[in-house]
């Protein structure tokens, strides 16, 4: 039988339709060119441009694109950074690598890791001193879906006069989001989570929000990201956003039935299997903890099955170190190293879904009759 592919939380297949509006821009004129060609690339960046900013609830003139989301997070983070001359800054204990790694890489900053609950859910601090300059929580986590509480961390930040930073990556496309309701003032996303093309990303800058340039190079969107833009990707992200938020309501729904087959299926097969669920969550995730089984094992056993899932972030695949996530969870480096991701795209069926229950119930069982 076809291979099922449920990491879509690494990335998630291209949309064919994506593909196509993609193709007659492979071998277009440079956007910056003056000429005819340049012109018409440059059209088609404006029209990505303003999709993008429609899944967002932004405006168009305020998305800067990027090579992807790790770009974006670098863009905003070390740019308002050094604009605001910053010596502390909070984010949460979750945080994906590309925003915690580079805050703890800046000399002399100050780095505040807020805890998270037991569902990995961040928690607030009654206040937040003003000497803090940058604050960063992701809006949905990467690894077990939860949704954080950013508005309620923008206003501390209002109250602070510091600049608020969000990591959307895992958000857009899959629930609403909206600049204005969630209060940011940086806002990092990328294509290739949405059945868009690997290599474009959007930073959304709020006006007025002051950034120093990362390098030097030409004015290219508004001087944050300089370079000649990939018009072929970008032309991509705006299709993708375009798609996302035209059947973001079906999706959702899509997603919440087959998480009821998917866990139903679960807790009949494999009881003792903890389900790490959060409150408010990205109905296509699920972080899960098998007893006294290695999730690396799980992991390959699935493949050989012909599925694909993962056991954490993909950014930190090959790291020493099991999930910083899981960890901060409280679920001590054991736990962590014995847990799998499963996350759903656009396409999974119901039939991906208890075909992989089938499957993992059988791996899982197989381990334990080995180990003994």
């Amino acid at each position: 039988m076809a291979r099922v592919y449920l990491d879509a939380n690494a990335t998630t297949p291209l949309d064919p339709r994506v593909r196509e509006e993609m193709l007659p821009w492979l071998g277009c004129g440079n956007a910056s060119s003056p000429h005819l060609e340049g012109r018409v690339a440059r059209d088609a960046i404006d029209r990505a441009r303003d999709s993008v900013a429609a899944l967002i609830g932004a405006a168009a003139k305020e998305v800067v694109f990027t090579s992807g989301a790790t770009e974006a997070n670098a863009i905003a983070l070390l740019g308002a950074v050094r604009a605001a001359g910053a010596r502390r800054a909070y984010c949460t204990a979750v945080e994906h690598p590309s925003v915690l790694r580079t805050l703890l890489a800046v000399p002399g900053l100050d780095v505040v890791e807020c805890p998270v609950d037991a569902a990995g859910v961040a928690l607030l601090p009654e206040a937040l001193t003003e000497s803090v300059g940058v604050v960063s929580v992701m809006l949905a986590n990467n690894e077990t879906g939860s949704v954080q509480p950013v508005s309620d961390f923008a206003r501390l930040a209002r109250d602070a006069g510091a600049v608020m930073h969000t990591d959307a990556v895992q958000a857009c496309g899959k629930i609403e989001v909206d600049v204005a309701k969630l209060g940011v003032d940086l806002l990092a996303c990328s294509a290739h989570k949405m059945h868009g093309p690997k290599g474009a990303g959007a930073l959304w800058v709020r006006s007025g929000v002051e950034l120093a340039p990362l390098y030097s190079g030409g004015e290219h969107e508004r001087g944050l990201r300089p370079g000649t833009e990939n018009v072929a990707a970008i032309v991509g992200f705006g299709a993708a956003a375009r798609f996302a938020l035209a059947g973001l309501g079906a999706r959702r729904t899509r997603w919440e039935n087959l998480s009821v087959v998917f866990l139903e299926a679960l807790r009949a097969g494999l009881p003792d299997t903890a389900v790490h669920l959060a409150p408010v969550r990205i109905a296509n995730t699920f972080s899960l903890t098998f007893p006294d089984v290695e999730g690396e094992a799980v992991l390959l056993g699935l493949d050989l099955e012909g599925f694909a899932v993962a056991t954490g972030s993909a950014c930190s695949s090959g790291a020493a170190e099991p999930s910083h996530v899981l960890r901060a969870m409280g679920l001590g480096r054991d736990g962590a190293e014995r847990s799998v991701r499963v996350s759903m795209h656009a396409d999974t069926s119901a039939s991906d879904v208890t075909r992989c229950v089938a499957a993992l119930v059988r791996v899982v069982k197989g381990l334990r009759a080995l180990s003994g």
